[in-house]
């Protein structure tokens, strides 16, 4: 953590294929860099880079679109491209939450999670050619080939804790609550059904709506009778943004919202994912083994 007067700039790193590229021996797929600025003016990635970097020139700073939370920009210089993801308003707690979400999924050993991160006290980024590669708002992929992969980032991704994660996280700028629970009626009822209606009611003051929900919370126990519910890691926020494509059209998953949680849970957000058939199939197909 580097502060600056009054400003803290926290900062994740992902080390890049050629972990040598900063004399760092971990192996990743790509890079991703998360600081908080307070404004571009101000900016500690572009004197980072040039100071400790390995570069000299900063030649341009390129914004990338795509998301709605935060800023993304591609800095290229001499030594390589940085992809660089700020946010002026939010705390670092997001980006330590979704760097270790990155990490599980990485962990599991899916081609198609993006990037395994390593977390820095200090302002830090690494050049990476992959990760300039990923085609935003182009192509998510081969869609079937997104199926199966994410079925078998579940069944690798276990849980000896049960539902949950090891902290609280974002899904978008909401505040997600992963306190762990053996039950997944319980975890799902409080910390994801329970807590939208309370942020609701707060909010909008619709009491109806959220008497509604809460009938519903308390009578869900059934939906899931003979069932055997197994946590596995799931993305936690599985939409269209959230899916692109590399330079060789394989599909790859960013920016989650990660927990343990029922495996279907993770369809929550297919409404606006565009998911067809064959995606579908190809999931369920490769997860029949589990018995899920």
């Amino acid at each position: 953590m580097e502060v600056r007067g009054s400003v803290h700039y926290p900062v994740l790193r992902v080390l890049s294929c050629d972990g040598a590229t900063l004399g760092l021996s971990e192996i990743a797929p790509s890079l991703i860099l998360f600081p908080w600025v307070t404004a571009m003016s101000d900016d500690p990635v572009r004197e980072w880079i040039l100071s400790e970097g390995k570069a000299t020139q900063l030649t341009k700073i390129s914004p990338v679109g795509g998301g709605c939370i935060n800023l993304a920009n591609r800095y290229d210089t001499d030594a390589g491209s940085f992809f660089v993801k700020t946010n002026r308003n939010i705390g670092p707690s997001m980006f330590e939450a979704e760097a270790l979400g990155l990490g599980a999924m990485y962990e599991t050993g899916q081609s198609a999670c993006l990037s395994h991160l390593r977390l820095e006290p200090y302002l830090g980024v690494a050049p990476t050619s992959s990760w300039s590669s990923l085609k935003f708002g182009v192509s998510r992929g081969n869609q079937s080939v997104l199926g199966r992969k994410l079925a078998e980032m579940h069944k690798a991704g276990k849980s000896d804790k049960g539902f949950g994660f090891d902290v609280d996280n974002t899904i978008g700028s909401t505040p997600q609550i992963n306190t762990w629970s053996s039950d997944w009626i319980q975890f799902y009822g409080e910390h994801r059904l329970g807590y939208q209606l309370q942020l609701a009611l707060k909010q909008y003051g619709d009491r109806t709506v959220y008497d509604k929900g809460q009938r519903l919370v308390k009578s869900m126990g059934p939906l899931f009778d003979n069932m055997a519910i197994e946590p596995c890691l799931l993305h936690g926020d599985l939409w269209s943004g959230n899916i692109s494509s590399d330079k060789n059209g394989e599909p790859v998953i960013l920016d989650p919202a990660c927990y343990y949680g029922h495996n279907e849970a993770e369809f929550g957000m297919s409404w606006c994912a565009g998911f067809g058939g064959s995606f579908y199939n190809s999931y369920f197909e490769a997860l029949s083994s589990t018995g899920r």
